[in-house]
């Protein structure tokens, strides 16, 4: 039951009296920061190779359209403009090329290495891990070494189109120029070979990128470092013969490469003593530096291109540990809830258990309203049913809808009608606390129904002295429809297994409005009901833990509210609820350093609110990115059966939740539909309520529009109203 602290004005507008609706920017905000979150994932998918990553390798074909002089030719090919060139390098001079690099763990160990030995070498990098490791490109190019393209995703370039081809140089490009500053007009061809293993398919490429600009760069030495053969094989496939010079390819990424650093370690020095010398290959070839500055636009899209990737490797890292506190919270919650309820169960239930002596006394009942027209009667009716003796006193917070006259109408024993300006419900309620006679106050919503137990099972936890306010069972009474039926789940999985929990640990946070109970001097002690907060209840539950009261919960104390049939309905709820709890946490702050029944609250449960019910639900989203992301980018199969185990268990809570509160367990049948739509909505509300608050936004009570579908309790039976007086 909602009520507002103003009733709303006419609307008005610039053309005949429409008003204009605006998207509010907090509506957007939630969407665009689920947007961007998805964004990043797939940013940092595209720099892993995750996302058009095409690891297909073209066998082999016949040479016949290869000129003989590339056959037999050296390891650099140049088909710039009409050029069609083939160059050696001098005698005794080498040229370390290191492919699929840089990597952050072995790259710098080369670099070391060649620093060491007062050589250099050729890094061709890939455009994933150049994006991912700028500061290692930037090292490389100052140490003065060069840098060649090696592709963006690590494709064979003769099954790609000619747009994919411009698309691999041109990322590759920027990523260069982004973190070094430069161009290269270095290639090399990925899963190439040398010059006389090169085929009609790889020469077709090798002439393409001629006419991009660049020079194609093979090996007339592989170390096969890749296949770890060993250090005295890398360095025996490494040596060249007979005082030759020559292109050796090495890898200083893709795997373990410690036998490439100490081969390099051995080599480097026993070549040099043989009169070899190591050089950057425009250096080998006494040709100009392959290098070429950057500046202006150009420049600052790289620039820009490092930055966003550095942005998404460092926002995924915090979403994966988020990921991992949400698991962490997720599975201590469903761990906490399930035992602890078993607890609570066991001892509720055990046989002679009592609360202290019954509580027989009358109890007043408070319904505060506004314009409850189509449910109030249903609300009175179910009170007269009741076989513990009250009176009830209907609260009319300046409805317009006639609500008053027709409790009035009714003529019913021992229901009184207060009515007041419309001011909110706490002060309704507070009205009514004023007005009650009797030492216990029950307090409903206009919309909820009682079953005829409902008032004598609730009270019955005062016979103990030191309980302070009593939580009843608030279920959904219309859950025939979807919505309703998902709000159903929640319910009896979420709210009750959860009350059940706080009962045991002392700290429980909300009693319902919805149903609850409370002792006028618990009230009276903590200054009864405030408007500082949207949540109410759960600002007054709070108080009275800090007053020192126990808290307990009513398993038996059933009562059937009207929930949102709507989503824009839900919606507003559940963001009042939300944003609400958020303020109620932030006022009783202070709990946390408090000594006394307080700070035991502040320190058991404010933390437990705050992790179960703020945190974990708005780190809960990063699952259900994560599970987008891991359908459409893989992996698929494992991804399927981690979503699927988790439901699983979720499944079996609920299960376990709705047989203890002995209820049918059909509804479930729509919880996996529920995981995919209805938790969504909920995410996007916590997520909207946060900035609400993180802005300093405020946010009025928002009336919910009833259609008085819960009329009785299932199951209820009429019975004649007991006396008071």
């Amino acid at each position: 039951m909602a009520i507002r602290t103003r009733r709303p004005g006419p609307a008005t507008g610039a053309r005949g009296g429409l008003r204009r609706r605006r998207l509010p920017l907090r509506l957007l905000l939630p969407v665009l920061v689920l947007a961007a979150l998805m964004a990043m994932l797939i940013l940092r998918g595209f720099v892993h190779s995750e996302i058009l990553a095409d690891h297909r390798v073209q066998p082999s074909t016949t040479a016949d359209k290869v000129p003989e002089k590339i056959l037999k030719g050296g390891p650099v090919i140049d088909t710039r403009g009409d050029r069609t060139e083939t160059l050696r390098v001098p005698d005794r001079r080498l040229v370390l090329t290191f492919d699929d690099g840089p990597d952050p763990e072995w790259t710098p160990r080369v670099l070391d290495v060649l620093k060491k030995h007062d050589a250099h070498a050729v890094f061709f990098v890939t455009g994933t891990m150049a994006s991912r490791h700028p500061d290692l490109v930037e090292r490389i190019v100052e140490e003065g070494h060069e840098i060649g393209l090696h592709t963006f995703n690590h494709p064979d370039l003769s099954l790609q189109s000619d747009k994919r081809i411009d698309w691999e140089l041109s990322q590759t490009q920027l990523a260069i120029t982004g973190a070094a500053g430069i161009r290269t007009s270095l290639f090399r061809p990925p899963y190439s070979s040398q010059a006389g293993a090169m085929d009609n398919n790889s020469w077709e490429v090798a002439q393409y990128i001629g006419d991009r600009g660049y020079i194609t760069v093979i090996n007339t030495a592989d170390s096969e470092d890749w296949r770890q053969p060993g250090v005295d094989e890398i360095i025996r496939r490494s040596t060249p013969r007979d005082g030759k010079g020559g292109v050796i390819l090495m890898h200083d990424s893709g795997g373990d490469r410690r036998q490439t650093v100490q081969a390099l370690d051995r080599m480097l020095p026993d070549l040099k003593d043989k009169g070899y010398s190591f050089h950057n290959l425009t250096g080998a070839l006494d040709a100009p530096s392959a290098h070429s500055p950057v500046s202006g636009p150009d420049l600052w899209k790289g620039k820009a291109w490092v930055f966003l990737v550095q942005a998404s490797e460092k926002i995924t890292g915090f979403l994966v540990v988020g990921l991992a506190i949400v698991g962490f919270l997720v599975i201590a919650r469903f761990v906490s809830m399930l035992v602890l309820s078993a607890v609570h169960a066991r001892r509720v239930r055990r046989r002679g258990f009592a609360w202290g002596p019954p509580v027989t006394e009358p109890v007043s009942v408070l319904v505060p309203a506004y314009n409850e027209a189509k449910c109030i009667e249903n609300t009175v009716r179910s009170l007269m049913a009741s076989d513990h003796p009250i009176e009830v006193i209907v609260i009319d917070d300046g409805s317009s809808d006639g609500t008053a006259r027709i409790v009035e109408s009714l003529g019913l024993p021992n229901v009184r009608v207060v009515r007041q300006l419309n001011a909110g419900k706490p002060a309704a309620l507070n009205r009514g606390v004023a007005n009650a006679r009797y030492d216990i106050i029950v307090m409903m919503d206009g919309d909820t129904v009682f079953e005829p137990t409902t008032v004598r099972e609730l009270v019955q936890p005062f016979g103990d002295p030191r309980v302070g306010a009593v939580a009843g069972n608030a279920k959904v009474g219309n859950k025939d429809k979807l919505i309703g039926s998902w709000q159903h789940i929640e319910y009896v999985m979420g709210f009750n297994l959860d009350r059940r929990m706080y009962d045991i640990l002392q700290c429980m946070p909300t009693i319902p409005g919805a149903v609850g109970a409370f002792r006028r001097s618990a009230l009276e002690r903590v200054g009864g009901m405030s408007d500082d907060t949207l949540a109410e209840d759960t600002d007054i539950t709070m108080a009275i833990h800090r007053d020192g009261w126990r808290v307990v919960y009513a398993e038996n104390a059933r009562a059937w509210t009207e929930a949102p049939e709507s989503v824009q309905q839900l919606w507003s709820q559940r963001y009042r609820w939300s944003y609400g709890t958020m303020q109620a946490i932030w006022k009783h702050r202070r709990a946390l350093v408090e000594r006394g029944p307080s700070g035991r609250f502040g320190r058991v449960g404010l933390p437990l609110v705050s992790l179960f019910m703020v945190l974990a639900p708005l780190l809960a989203p990063l699952i259900d990115v994560f599970l987008v992301y891991g359908l459409i980018f893989g992996p698929t199969g494992m991804t399927i059966v981690a979503w699927f185990g988790v439901l699983a268990i979720q499944a079996a809570c609920a299960a376990y939740a709705f047989v203890l509160d002995r209820e049918k367990l059909t509804p479930l049948l729509s919880l996996p539909l529920q995981q995919i739509l209805y938790r969504q909505l909920m995410y996007v509300v916590l997520l909207q309520s946060w900035i609400t608050a993180l802005t300093g936004g405020r946010l009025r009570w928002q009336k919910l529009r009833r259609k008085g579908g819960v009329s009785a309790p299932p199951g209820a039976s009429a019975q004649p109203p007991q006396p008071v007086g």
